[in-house]
């Protein structure tokens, strides 16, 4: 889906900053990856264009997928695919999300998951959304878990730093 990159971008400049960072009464906000994923979700499905094939589905469980499950993949719950249901051959994107504030044991499985959908799932892309200020310290900690993968399959790595402004690519292909 070539428009995807676009759709991306539109869709997090969209996303206000009630859903990049939860208000608590009586504490700091907290950055609650459900709520964006569910709030970019949304912006996606608004911007979807009718004319195409490709479906977007947000926390679509495997665990029933009988050629999942011969893969190794029936555990996963990726946060956004970009797919044609009920046809291998259609799967285009899988786009996991992680808060600036994302722990490394998250970050690994979240990397693995990628890597096995890219590599043996067969999808044409994979996309690593980092959001929350302060992203940078988190982006090297995703860029050595990225390096410690045996054979890393190319992943793109996005941030998202702003409520208002886009997401954007900063790498992270074979850039290891």
């Amino acid at each position: 889906m070539h428009e995807l990159t676009e759709l991306l971008k539109g869709a997090t400049a969209r996303i206000a900053p009630l859903y990049f960072q939860v208000v608590i009464d009586g504490g700091d906000p907290v950055y609650r990856e459900r709520v964006y994923c569910y709030e970019l979700y949304h912006q996606l499905r608004c911007l979807w264009p009718t004319d195409t094939p490709f479906y977007l589905n947000g926390e679509l469980d495997k665990a029933a997928h009988p050629i999942l499950r011969e893969m190794g993949a029936d555990y996963a719950k990726p946060d956004l695919l970009v797919h044609q249901p009920g046809h291998m051959a259609g799967n285009n994107t899988i786009i996991e999300v992680k808060s600036a504030n994302a722990q490394n044991e998250g970050i690994k499985k979240d990397l693995k998951t990628l890597a096995l959908f890219r590599s043996k799932v067969g999808y044409q892309r994979a996309i690593y959304l980092v959001f929350g200020h302060g992203v940078q310290a988190t982006t090297a900690r995703v860029r050595k878990a990225w390096s410690e993968l045996q054979e890393p399959p190319p992943i793109e790595l996005w941030i998202h730093d702003e409520a208002g402004h886009a997401a954007r690519e900063i790498g992270f292909q074979n850039d290891a």
